[in-house]
C-alpha cells in the first residue's frame, strides 16, 4: 500500500504508542501481550504507511526520531480520550465515574504509564482523565481528584490538598547527544555549548546559572517550546539540553533515554500537589479516596519497561 493511501493501521499505531511509552519493544509486547515479533511486525506495517522510519538504530538499540516523538504523543492524547469516551458509555452516565484531571506533564510522564496498574488493582472503579490546564480554576462539581503545579500549597473550600512531588528541575539531555560532543560536560560553559532549551522563555536557565563557573554572558539562546511535553520530546531527540522536573523525567534517567548532566538543582517554589474532594456522594468520595492512596504508594515505584530500547 502506498504511503498515505487508506486508513491508518489502528492496530499498529497501538503497538507503537505502546513501544513509545514504554520505552522498549519488549516492555510494549509484555503489556500487549504478544511476541517481539509481533511487535515488531506491527511497527513495520506503521512506517509502511507512513512511508518513513520511526526509530534510529543504533547497533542492537533503537531511537525514536523527532517525528516520531510527536506522533507518539498525539495518540496517547487520542488514545487516552477514547478510552475515556468508552468509559462514559458504558457507565451510561451514572454519575459513579470517578474523574481526575492532570496537567499536561504528570498526565503524559506520571499518571498514564501507570494508570494500567490502578486498573488491575482495582478493575471495579470506572476512571476518567482529563486536563487541567495550568493556571486555570478546576471545576469541582465534575472533577473528583486533581494533579496541580502550584507555588505554595492550594487552599480551596471543600478540597484537600496534599504535597505530591517536588518540583525543583535538573539539566538533562540525551545521551546521543553527549557522544556526538565528546562526553559528558565538565563545565557550565561546556553545558552551554551543548545548546539551552527553554520551557517557556530563558528564566530557569537564568535562575540555574545564577552560581555558574563560567564567564561566557551569551549562552542564553536556544529554542524555546511552551509546553513541558514538547520540551521533553526536544531533549529526547538530542536538540539541546533542558531544565526538566526530575520528578517528571525520572523514567527517562532510569531508561537511559535522557542523562544528568550537573547535580545542581533549580527550583522556583513550584511543587506537585494532589487534591481531592471531600464533598462527594459516598461512593465517588470513596473511590476518591482509593485512587489517592494508590497515587501516594506510586510515587516512589518505578515505571513498568522503564529499560532501554531494544
Amino acid at each position: 500500500m502506498r504511503p498515505g493511501m487508506g486508513t491508518p493501521p489502528l492496530n499498529a499505531l497501538r503497538t507503537f504508542e505502546a513501544v513509545a511509552r514504554l520505552g522498549s519493544f519488549r516492555a510494549a509486547a509484555e503489556a500487549l501481550c504478544v511476541t517481539q515479533s509481533a511487535v515488531s511486525h506491527q511497527i513495520r506495517n506503521v512506517e509502511d504507511w507512513l512511508g518513513q522510519p520511526l526509530f534510529e538504530r543504533e547497533g542492537n538499540r533503537t531511537r525514536l526520531l523527532p517525528h516520531a516523538l510527536e506522533l507518539a504523543h498525539s495518540l496517547s492524547l487520542s488514545f487516552t480520550e477514547i478510552e475515556a469516551a468508552c468509559q462514559r458509555t458504558r457507565t451510561h452516565n451514572s454519575g459513579q465515574t470517578l474523574v481526575i484531571a492532570a496537567i499536561p506533564s504528570v498526565a503524559m510522564c506520571w499518571l498514564i504509564p501507570r494508570l494500567s496498574r490502578f486498573r488491575a488493582a482495582h478493575p471495579d472503579i470506572e476512571t476518567r482523565i482529563l486536563y487541567a490546564l495550568h493556571g486555570q480554576k478546576i471545576n469541582f462539581q465534575d472533577v473528583h481528584l486533581a494533579f496541580v503545579f502550584s507555588q505554595g500549597k492550594p487552599t480551596l473550600t471543600t478540597v484537600k490538598s496534599e504535597f505530591f512531588l517536588a518540583g525543583q528541575s535538573v539539566p538533562v539531555c540525551s545521551p546521543a547527544l553527549l557522544e556526538s560532543r565528546g562526553g559528558p560536560p565538565e563545565t557550565d560553559e561546556d553545558i552551554l555549548r551543548l545548546g539551552l532549551l527553554h520551557d517557556g522563555d530563558a528564566s530557569g536557565w537564568k535562575n540555574w546559572m545564577q552560581r555558574r563557573d563560567t564567564t561566557d554572558a551569551a549562552g542564553f539562546g536556544g529554542a524555546t517550546f511552551e509546553d513541558f511535553n514538547l520540551l521533553r520530546a526536544a531533549a529526547l531527540s538530542g536538540q539541546g539540553v533542558a531544565l526538566c522536573p526530575s520528578a517528571m523525567v525520572e523514567s527517562d534517567l532510569t531508561s537511559g533515554r535522557l542523562v544528568q548532566v550537573s547535580d545542581r538543582m533549580t527550583t522556583d517554589g513550584f511543587d506537585y500537589y494532589l487534591l481531592s474532594i471531600t464533598s462527594a456522594r459516598q461512593k465517588v468520595g470513596q473511590q476518591a479516596q482509593v485512587f489517592r492512596d494508590w497515587a501516594m504508594a506510586e510515587r516512589g515505584q518505578a515505571l513498568p519497561g522503564a529499560a532501554n530500547a531494544d
